[in-house]
C-alpha cells in the first residue's frame, strides 16, 4: 500500500483547470511553498493556488484572497 502523498495540499488553476499540485506533511513548509508559487505563476492568467488541509477538508488559504 502506498503511503498517502502528504496532509497539506496545494493546488494551482489557471482558467479553472488543474495546472500543478503539492502535498507536503509539514503545513508550515506548504505556506512557504505557496508564497513560492505566487512568485512563480501569480502572473498566469486566471491563476488561482489554494492550500487545502486533506485531513479536515478544511480550505486554509487561497490566492488571490478575492477568488
Amino acid at each position: 500500500m502506498a503511503d498517502s502523498p502528504g496532509r497539506y495540499h496545494l493546488l494551482l488553476e489557471s482558467g479553472g483547470r488543474p495546472v500543478a499540485h503539492g502535498w507536503w506533511d509539514d503545513e508550515a513548509t506548504a505556506r512557504r511553498k505557496l508564497i513560492r508559487w505566487v512568485g512563480e505563476f501569480g502572473a498566469m492568467p486566471g491563476a488561482r493556488i489554494t492550500l487545502t488541509d486533506e485531513e479536515s477538508g478544511e480550505q486554509l488559504t487561497e490566492w488571490p484572497e478575492d477568488a
